[in-house]
C-alpha cells in the first residue's frame, strides 16, 4: 500500500504568466501566454512557451520543473527525511570525528605504528615494543 509522504501544492510554487517574443505574430507579443514556474524551497525554475495558450505551457513547466536536478535532489531529501532515512551529514561526521573513533600512527624505528585511544589520554604509558605494526 502506498503512502502519501509529504505534498506539494499550489503555494510551494510562484507561477508567474509572461509574455513571449519572436516569431508567431502581434498576439504573442501582446498576450501572456507564457509560463515561468519556481519552487523556492528547492531553487528550481522552469518555462514554458512554446504553446498558444497559458494552460499548456504551465503544464510543460512543470514537467520540466521536476526533471530540474535541482527539484530530484530537494525530493530525495524530502523523501528521505519523511521516511526516517535522513542523515543529517554535519552530526554524521561529527560523529566519526570523535577522538574514539579515530586511528592513531606514530613512526618508532622507521615503522609506522597504531596507537589505542587509551594510550594517548596517558603518553606515558605507551609501550612502543608491543605496537601493531601497519
Amino acid at each position: 500500500m502506498k503512502q502519501l509522504l509529504f505534498k506539494l501544492t499550489k503555494k510551494d510554487f510562484i507561477v508567474e504568466p509572461f509574455r513571449g517574443s519572436g516569431n508567431g505574430g502581434m498576439n504573442r507579443n501582446k498576450v501572456f501566454s507564457c509560463c515561468r514556474i519556481y519552487h523556492p524551497a528547492s531553487g528550481a525554475v522552469a518555462e514554458g512557451k512554446e504553446q498558444r495558450d497559458f494552460p499548456q505551457n504551465r503544464k510543460a513547466a512543470f514537467k520540466r520543473l521536476v526533471g530540474k536536478p535541482e527539484f530530484i535532489k530537494w525530493h530525495r531529501i524530502q523523501t528521505a527525511k519523511a521516511l526516517g532515512t535522513y542523515i543529517d551529514i554535519d552530526s554524521w561526521v561529527e560523529d566519526q570525528m570523535d577522538i574514539k573513533n579515530l586511528k592513531f600512527e606514530i613512526q618508532v624505528n622507521g615503522k609506522w605504528c597504531i596507537i589505542k585511544y587509551e594510550d594517548i589520554i596517558e603518553t606515558n604509558n605507551i609501550d612502543y615494543d608491543n605496537l601493531e605494526e601497519n
